[in-house]
């Protein structure tokens, strides 16, 4: 159960626990022609704790019941038992969005085009044979039309396997905060036991075709899943919501023995990163070689970017979160930490209310006794 669906998990050969799993995401191709999105308005009466994992009839009570499609509009899911509106979810304010063949676009619907796609919504979002869900198009919302936004697809949810039973899209510091002290079946006593997440759900949208991330193993084999693709969405996906999308992901994995991670570390596409975090050119590296001498300071030669991921009930809670990750990594302090991350990085939202990516340029000596040189040499051609 979770707010997404995501592949079952794939157990990856010789990957122990206490140990990591480099993904290389190759590819990832968006087989949806459209989409809608917005902010949601929740229907109180169709859930108990949480909209996400604690679904029930609004009419007749019935758990998780199932349901039927009769037209299109936000009363169209209906409860098979009592013929009720079984969503938990509607639009507070929505859109519709059609992609071009080459998927670098997309454009807003009117009322018309939203209704359009609606009738064949299951078809135009290519939803899966052994899928669970509705297709969203079917709501048909259809405000700010003509807007027209780029493209550029990413994964929201992806990583390996928690020790502990959570829902997957709970699956991080923030939403997994609606977990403490719920009243439901996926429901946890308190934050330690939030600790053994794994962070899939990150919502980070560096986290695209030529990136690497770095995940630990928590259980036997991994378990690595992937789902919650979006074809877009700005940094902090504001709405909560962004454009969700079907499509297929190609990604080669790398087993890290002995790298005991306590959450992922991303290593995004070179241009992705902040300017202070970019590896330096041979021009600067020689003009820092110029100060050492005059300066006498021996200068660190090799340093290479990397993202560490935190997560937490608020964007404070996750940067320190952050913190702590890269100190235990690095074997640093905490102040030493944001001294780097001050000078050659920085922190950038990846999700409100609570996931973050700390940026920083690390001594290759460092990720070398790590075991990770070689992915971020092999990333940024260093």
């Amino acid at each position: 159960r979770g707010g997404h669906e995501v592949t079952r998990p794939i157990r990856v050969e010789n990957a122990e626990v206490g140990d990591a799993i480099a993904l290389k995401i190759r590819e990832i191709e968006v087989t949806s022609m459209a989409t809608s999105t917005g902010t949601m308005r929740e229907r109180k009466e169709a859930f108990g704790d949480d909209p996400f994992v604690d679904h029930q009839c609004p009419e007749c009570g019935t758990e998780w019941p199932d349901s039927v499609v009769e037209g299109t509009g936000e009363d169209a899911i209906r409860c098979v038992e009592c013929g009720a509106n079984a969503s938990s979810f509607g639009f507070e304010y929505g859109y519709t969005v059609a992609f071009d063949e080459e998927r670098t676009v997309g454009l807003t619907m009117d009322e018309s085009g939203a209704h359009e796609l609606a009738k064949d919504a299951a078809e135009a979002m290519d939803i899966p044979e052994n899928s669970r869900q509705h297709p969203i198009l079917l709501y048909e919302p259809a405000e700010m039309p003509g807007t027209l936004g780029r493209l550029r697809p990413f994964i929201g949810n992806v990583g390996t396997t928690p020790p502990v039973e959570l829902p997957d899209s709970h699956n991080a510091g923030d939403f997994g905060q609606f977990l403490i002290d719920a009243d439901h079946d996926w429901g946890i006593e308190n934050e330690d036991e939030l600790e053994k997440r794994t962070d899939g759900h990150m919502d980070v949208s560096e986290v695209r075709a030529g990136a690497t991330l770095l995940c630990p193993v928590e259980v036997d084999g991994g378990g690595v899943y992937v789902g919650d693709l979006h074809a877009n969405q700005g940094d902090g996906e504001l709405s909560l919501h962004t454009t969700d999308v079907s499509g297929t992901v190609r990604m080669d994995v790398e087993v890290i023995e002995g790298l005991d991670l306590n959450g992922p570390i991303l290593l995004p596409n070179e241009e992705d990163l902040p300017f202070i975090s970019k590896p330096y050119s041979e021009e600067e590296r020689e003009a820092g070689r110029e100060l050492a001498a005059k300066h006498g300071v021996e200068m660190d030669e090799e340093m290479g970017p990397i993202q560490v991921i935190g997560s937490g009930a608020t964007i404070n809670d996750a940067t320190e979160n952050a913190f702590d990750r890269a100190s235990e990594l690095l074997e640093m302090s905490e102040g030493e930490i944001r001294s780097r991350c001050t000078f050659t990085g920085g922190v950038q939202v990846g999700r409100l209310p609570g996931v973050v990516q700390l940026d920083m340029l690390a001594p290759m000596d460092l990720l070398e006794e790590r075991g990770i040189a070689h992915l971020v040499r092999e990333q940024y051609d260093l």
